[in-house]
């Protein structure tokens, strides 16, 4: 396998640094006090948690450059971090590491409307872009549960799917082109403003690519035109089964929902515990989030046979919501699912595996039964049309040895999906928590290509080191880390 040569020094002499920091970015955008660097110790996955040596706050495409030729000189690893929301640990800092946050960078540099096309930096946030264009009839449909707070970036980086992907498609098949700037320091643009560009593509290469190749400073986004009709449909079942093949007969039918979601009795009441929304039904085994646009003639006939398949499969009720805020208060507890679970429980571990749709029930079963055995509860909440589950296992992550159990359990489901013809992830990247099950979908002639192409954008290894691929030490070794005080060494 093609190594990577990332050289990390145990000790080193920080003070030239910090002052080519200070220089090329302002002493302002550098960030090395201890307590202010606790803020960045960790991403949306916090059980893992490593304090970075420096934070840098770069503004623009320059200051990017300025950064990361800085750490090139210095051959100091460095990581990528947008708003922190991702939940694979991708953003986990390395000991003596530089973290180069793009939260600063928040300008929608360009809305073409005529060409449906929107410029931005990495820091905008994923729903400000709906935003900016919704009064002109347009949206940005990639639409992560975490659009409020999550940025652009992040969503480039990981990849990030949401609601509206069975029928839209993830973050990739939004992004038209970016400006990068490379590991080593160099600017450069890849796509383009129109659909298909000639040559590699390399648009297709980066996102995705969590920080291992690059950092993108600008991207040109695809917008599209609002529907003229929507509906959301509620179905509630009896079992968590009918609710599954319910998913497969739509799909069969030739439906192609604008999405179409799944919660488990325990999720769903955990829901209306915090958000109550007064519409899901607590004695449901499962519920079916359903919604479908397009013309109204065509929302119409989908609509109705719909809700002919969720009663073919013993659904009890199908609510329809037409109206706006009706629409809105359904949802409105799907996307409050993951915050739901604090009350249930001071700690969650959230994965993100990707099965066929026609194994939804054979594995929700199996999930259930791998939670019995391990001894921890665990909540479905998934976007069920493209079989992309969301399993939360709820434990404490005080209690020795808890993590580390949650962290099989959790290995055990991916094993699950890739077992039935699946994926370790659908939306929430590799990163550093699900490094050490590549191996379980990949054979070694496929890593060690993946391999050449980080080797070829990333020759030093400084770009996010340590992610993605595994290493000897990599399965366990953050849970034990967890459980130990790292020594913070006063460097400044």
């Amino acid at each position: 396998m093609v190594a990577q040569r990332t050289a990390i020094a145990p000790t080193r002499d920080w003070q030239p640094i910090l002052a080519a920091f200070e220089a090329a970015l302002g002493k302002d955008a550098v960030i090395r006090r201890k307590e202010e660097l606790l803020v960045y110790e960790c991403d949306g996955l916090t059980s893992y948690r490593q304090r970075p040596a420096v934070v840098v706050l770069p503004r623009t495409t320059e200051a990017v450059a300025a950064a990361v030729q800085i750490c090139d000189r210095y051959n100091v690893p460095f990581v990528a971090r947008g708003a922190g929301t991702g939940l694979s640990g991708g953003a986990l800092p390395l000991e003596d590491s530089v973290l180069i946050v793009t939260a600063a960078m928040r300008d929608i540099l360009s809305i073409d409307l005529d060409n449906q096309r929107v410029v931005v930096q990495p820091g905008v946030i994923n729903n400000w872009v709906t935003q900016a264009v919704s009064g002109a009839g347009f949206y940005y449909a990639p639409d992560p549960s975490s659009q409020s707070v999550c940025s652009v970036g992040g969503n480039v980086a990981e990849n990030s799917g949401g609601v509206h992907c069975l029928k839209y498609g993830v973050t990739t098949n939004h992004v038209l082109g970016l400006k990068l700037v490379l590991p080593e320091g160099d600017i450069v643009e890849i796509g383009g403003p129109v659909p298909e560009t000639p040559g590699y593509d390399l648009t297709g290469v980066f996102v995705g690519s969590e920080g291992t190749l690059g950092i993108v400073t600008e991207i040109t986004l695809r917008i599209l035109k609002a529907p003229e009709s929507i509906n959301v449909l509620l179905a509630d079942f009896t079992s968590v089964e009918a609710a599954g093949a319910t998913v497969s007969d739509i799909i069969s039918a030739g439906i192609i929902p604008a999405g179409m979601e799944m919660m488990d009795n325990f999720s769903l009441n955990a829901v209306e515990d915090v958000v109550q929304t007064d519409c899901y039904p607590r004695d449901a085994a499962a519920i079916l989030l359903i919604e479908i646009d397009g013309l109204p003639a065509e929302v119409a006939a989908s609509r109705d046979r719909i809700a002919a398949l969720c009663q073919q499969n013993g659904a009890r009720q199908v609510t329809v919501a037409a109206d706006p805020e009706e629409r809105l208060r359904l949802w409105k507890g799907r996307k409050a699912a993951f915050a739901a679970m604090g009350k249930l429980s001071p700690d969650y571990y959230v994965q993100d595996g990707v099965i066929p749709r026609t194994q939804l029930p054979y594995v929700l079963r199996e999930i259930e039964a791998l939670g019995q055995r391990h001894g921890y509860r665990v909540a479905n909440v998934f976007h069920a049309g493209d079989g992309n589950l969301h399993p939360l296992i709820l434990y404490n992550n005080r209690v020795p040895g808890q993590l580390e159990a949650v962290e099989a359990l959790g290995g055990d489901i991916l094993k699950l999906c890739v077992k039935v013809g699946g994926s370790i992830s659908g939306e929430h990247g590799i990163g550093a928590d699900k490094r050490c099950y590549m191996p379980e979908m990949f054979s070694p002639a496929d890593l060690e290509t993946m391999q050449w192409v980080r080797s070829a954008w990333n020759p030093k290894g400084l770009a996010n080191p340590t992610k993605i691929f595994p290493t000897p030490r990599t399965c366990g070794e953050a849970a034990q880390a967890a459980t130990v005080a790292f020594p913070q060494v006063e460097r400044f």
